[in-house]
């Protein structure tokens, strides 16, 4: 496996207080890894350490597969809390102060990026006037300046209303589908997780209590894919002809539940209504990633 962060058994204590208690944790290449726990889990501190600016008390990191750390983090960025920024100075300006720390030679790629995240447009209004959602994806590019190949991101949807949580979002999946870069992010908003990350580590009390892939939740939670169209015989036939799909069974209120490739779920939308069907119902049901965490984690907050 390439993995791209191995954390061994790290331990962090603050006086009488363990923050981070032997956790370990492996990401591979191009995966987007959701750390998820409650407020006081040792989330933040994780990624802290990561970034050095917390010395673990024990434990060992590796990033790229190389101990070598200070050098390994320069192709790595990192926004923990709210990503420092002058308020004073444009868009433009702020990036180009990050550009002169960072070494980045190129330029150009501050109007790509500027324009990437939305914020081309913003001309000389200062940062200070900037929404909360404006600031995060300003954030995001003055991160990406450096064309980083992991990025770890702490909560960076909080605050943000529906649209601002979906443009980060769909953000994030083109780094990762187009850019292949490595994410590690922390989020409590487990909805918007559910639908961005390919893994997912859960913490509490500092442990590591759980890693699972996003397709292992789906087979934990029992979920399955509800289909309903205008024809379910033919439907069916689809399913099995054109798309090998044998485990599923039809309710009996006449709606296809599929309990393989729940991954798929646009193909499968496109393979119906290419065979000149109606969708009337299409999504993945059962038991949710904050269902799953809540079970997880409740017993032990009690």
């Amino acid at each position: 496996m390439d993995y791209v962060m191995e954390l061994e058994g790290l331990t962090k204590t603050f006086g009488k207080k363990t923050a981070v208690d032997n956790f370990s944790l492996k990401i591979e290449k191009g995966h987007i890894c959701g750390l998820i726990g409650p407020n006081g889990a040792g989330k933040t501190t994780i990624m802290r350490m990561m970034a050095a600016l917390s010395e673990p008390d024990s434990g060992e990191m590796r990033f790229f597969g190389s101990t070598e750390l200070d050098k390994a983090r320069s192709r790595m960025s990192f926004i923990i809390e709210e990503p420092y920024m002058e308020h004073s100075m444009t868009a433009r300006e702020n990036m180009q102060y990050v550009r002169f720390i960072r070494g980045v030679a190129d330029d150009s790629r501050i109007d790509m990026l500027l324009d990437f995240v939305g914020l081309k447009d913003t001309g000389k209004k200062n940062v200070g006037k900037f929404s909360l959602g404006m600031r995060q994806r300003l954030g995001i590019a003055m991160s990406l300046l450096a064309k980083p190949e992991f990025m770890v991101l702490d909560e960076p949807i909080n605050g943000l209303d529906p649209e601002g949580i979906i443009d980060i979002r769909n953000m994030l999946l083109k780094l990762a589908e187009e850019e292949k870069i490595t994410i590690l992010i922390s989020s409590h908003i487990l909805k918007e997780l559910s639908e961005l990350c390919t893994d997912y580590a859960i913490v509490n009390h500092g442990k590591l209590i759980e890693k699972l892939s996003h397709e292992e939740l789906l087979t934990k939670t029992k979920s399955f894919i509800g289909l309903r169209t205008t024809d379910i015989g033919r439907t069916c036939t689809v399913l099995e002809d054109n798309l090998g799909i044998r485990n599923y069974k039809v309710s009996p209120e006449n709606e296809i539940m599929i309990f393989e490739r729940l991954e798929e779920l646009e193909h499968i939308s496109s393979t119906v209504t290419q065979n000149d069907l109606i969708i009337t119902k299409l999504n993945v049901e059962g038991e949710s990633l904050e269902d799953y965490y809540i079970g997880k984690v409740g017993d032990q907050n009690e």
